[in-house]
């Protein structure tokens, strides 16, 4: 242990926020897996299975805007420990007999998950802008690529874990082991956390919750519509499509996706690298116009291959891991550009205002996965797809060249 006391603090309190946001992922992960694999098999449609996950999304939207309040006016160590509780009590709730698991009650326990989700989340990212000092900006894109590429390298891991302990233990035995594991993480982040991290010297006003910086209600607004092009198809159409269509069990979709994840993970930590930096400074809105377009061509590619059957089966699978790719760097760059732009004190508040408009998009990618894909298919989703990628890229023409304080 000698080599972590001679850490500097804030690599140290970097090191422990990381872990704290690991845990909370794979926990996350596995169980978004296992909601929408166990309820498919219970024979829900996928419009259903979508359903269930609305309330998530749409507390994630309120989460984001508020707990940015929060952060900054009690700290970011508090709201990421009461993220942590949070996901305990909602992984509980699916404790109950199997006759009770009825829509409305597993509506609420995934409402609890995802406030939970996006206070810790915000917690997490808000945190960065605090350990990096200013100015280093090329610093600060690596670290904070290299938090949100593990995150999400860990999320994939979770699907696959969430797959895998269902077929293993069941639902509830799944929830069970993960809501025991995530006490524990609870317990040493309590201990652990600096105190008072994250607290505005100035008291921000309810009122002060919408960003006044057009610089991140741009960056916000390409956000928005970026998750939405992933989730139209990502969240129920294509674990839905891989089950029906290829005959893939839990194992082969958990396993498929998880790989994805992993994969669009690995890409986000290295995306300093791929985009590179110049002179110590990070991308600016050039680069994130660029990488949209590039993204965008992908779900095109797709949509032609499975609308007119031509070799769609490879297409598809082959298409959707080059969108990883491409969607991480976006993500990536889109990571670093809202805790740039974000100011220093109360960072908390510009970063869950940006959070709300993430989580604003996957509730409309969510609640178009399923109803696209029960209607029209799986084209139609990556034709949506498409579209919400090129009004990402042009809003992404109005972000600024250089950092905005």
């Amino acid at each position: 242990m000698k080599w972590l006391a001679q850490l500097s603090p804030d690599i140290r309190q970097y090191m422990i926020v990381t872990g704290n946001y690991w845990a909370f992922t794979l926990t996350d992960g596995a169980l978004r897996m296992l909601v929408v694999l166990y309820f498919h098999g219970l024979g829900y449609s996928p419009l259903e299975v979508a359903m269930l996950f609305i309330f998530y999304e749409i507390f994630g939207v309120v989460t984001n805007l508020v707990g940015g309040w929060l952060g900054a006016r009690l700290g970011l160590n508090k709201t990421m420990n009461i993220g942590l509780f949070m996901q305990i009590v909602a992984l509980a709730m699916l404790l109950v007999p199997e006759s009770m698991l009825v829509v409305a009650w597993v509506m609420a326990a995934q409402a609890m998950s995802g406030i939970a989700k996006d206070l810790n989340k915000m917690s997490a990212k808000s945190s960065v802008k605090l350990l990096v000092p200013a100015g280093a900006e090329s610093q600060l894109y690596k670290w904070v690529a290299i938090l949100t590429g593990s995150k999400n390298a860990l999320k994939g891991v979770g699907f696959f874990l969430g797959g895998a302990l269902l077929s293993l233990f069941g639902f509830q035995g799944a929830i069970l082991g993960m809501a025991v594991a995530l006490f524990f993480v609870w317990i040493i982040s309590l201990i652990s956390l600096k105190k008072d991290l994250g607290k505005a010297k100035n008291k921000p006003k309810f009122t002060e919750l919408f960003s006044k910086s057009k610089a991140i209600n741009y960056l916000s607004a390409a956000r928005l519509f970026l998750f939405g092009s992933r989730d139209v198809w990502f969240v129920v159409a294509l674990p839905v499509y891989l089950t029906s269509n290829f005959g893939w069990d839990h194992w082969y979709v958990g396993g498929f996706l998880a790989s994805w994840v992993i994969g669009y993970g690995f890409v986000q930590s290295i995306a300093p690298t791929i985009t590179g930096t110049k002179n110590g400074q990070g991308p600016d809105g050039h680069h994130a116009l660029g990488w949209a377009i590039a993204l965008g061509i992908i779900p095109v590619i797709i949509a032609l291959s499975l609308t007119y059957d031509w070799y769609a089966s490879t297409t598809l699978l082959v298409g959707l891991m080059i969108f990883g790719i491409l969607f991480a760097v976006n993500s990536s760059l889109h990571s670093y550009l809202i805790v740039s732009y974000a100011g220093e004190d109360g960072v908390s508040l510009d970063v869950g205002f940006y959070y709300m408009a993430n989580a604003m998009g996957r509730l409309i990618g969510t609640v178009l996965s399923g109803w696209l894909y029960q209607n029209y298919g799986l084209a139609t989703c990556l034709w949506v797809s498409a579209g919400l990628v090129g009004l990402t890229a042009l809003i992404s023409i109005r972000l600024p060249k250089h950092s905005v304080q």
